[in-house]
């Protein structure tokens, strides 16, 4: 077996032990942070499979964690607001979001899209084994080290373009970031180009945030005390995010042609 594959294996065997203490938690209601944990977690493993497509069983995964994502977004999206009016000094409406997160947490945890993840990623090594037995994952790293140059390709477009959409900007910039996590050993970001990344991806968090509060407020009213900071914090972020978005794309040109 290749040592692509036995990474790859390694890391799955690896999410999952993290996916089962986050159902856990989640089902205790031990912590707040359990949600994002949750969430993060899934994320790594969308960004490990990504690259993998064409390989049995990874299209079912896929597909179970997409489900599973888009269960826990709008769950997620409720508490980061509720924390962020809780820190504003609007605790009576941060706290009405948030009310039930007992109950929120436990239906997470016994749904059936957390279920079949679960299920599909315990099975998960043994496709993975049994392709390598067959031969589907000859030079597995040449295949990974492709897609991956691809996503960094298309990043880098994005950038160029002068009206670039900073949601799709967003959405590239997470890929990046968290495919180079899932297979450092390719070695496409050093520590700078690693840093840029995620500033950007928190410097355009901040400013979806802000819009997505923005857009909630005008149609529930106990948000309305928070829009003027918002707004100008929203446009502060887009300043900042244009800022490191500028370095990222200096950065991204200076790396060798062929990434």
């Amino acid at each position: 077996m290749s040592a692509m594959l036995d990474h790859v294996v390694a890391q799955i065997l690896a999410l999952q032990v993290r996916l089962l203490a986050c159902r856990e938690r989640l089902a205790a209601n031990t912590d707040s942070e359990a949600l994002h944990d949750l969430r993060t977690t899934l994320r790594r493993l969308r960004s490990l499979l990504r690259p993998l497509r064409g390989l049995p069983g990874v299209e079912q995964l896929e597909d179970a964690a997409r489900a599973l994502g888009a269960l826990t977004t709008p769950l997620r999206d409720r508490e980061v607001l509720a924390a962020e009016l809780i820190g504003r000094g609007f605790a009576e409406a941060g706290q009405r979001r948030v009310e039930g997160r007992e109950r929120t947490f436990a239906s997470v945890a016994d749904s059936s899209q957390l279920a079949r993840v679960l299920a599909i990623v315990d099975a998960f090594p043994l496709f993975l084994r049994a392709a390598g037995r067959e031969g589907l994952v000859k030079a597995l790293d040449k295949r990974i080290d492709k897609r991956l140059v691809k996503q960094w390709r298309k990043l880098y477009q994005a950038l160029q373009d002068p009206a670039h959409d900073r949601h799709r900007l967003r959405l590239l910039i997470k890929r990046a970031r968290y495919g180079d996590e899932a297979y450092p050993q390719l070695e496409h970001a050093g520590k700078k180009l690693q840093r840029l990344l995620k500033q950007a991806q928190s410097d355009l968090g901040d400013w979806h945030d802000r819009l997505q509060w923005l857009l909630q407020a005008r149609e529930q009213a106990d948000l309305a005390p928070c829009t003027p900071t918002w707004e100008q914090e929203l446009h502060e972020a887009e300043r900042q995010s244009d800022t490191t978005l500028e370095a990222l794309q200096q950065a991204l040109a200076r790396r060798k042609p062929e990434q």
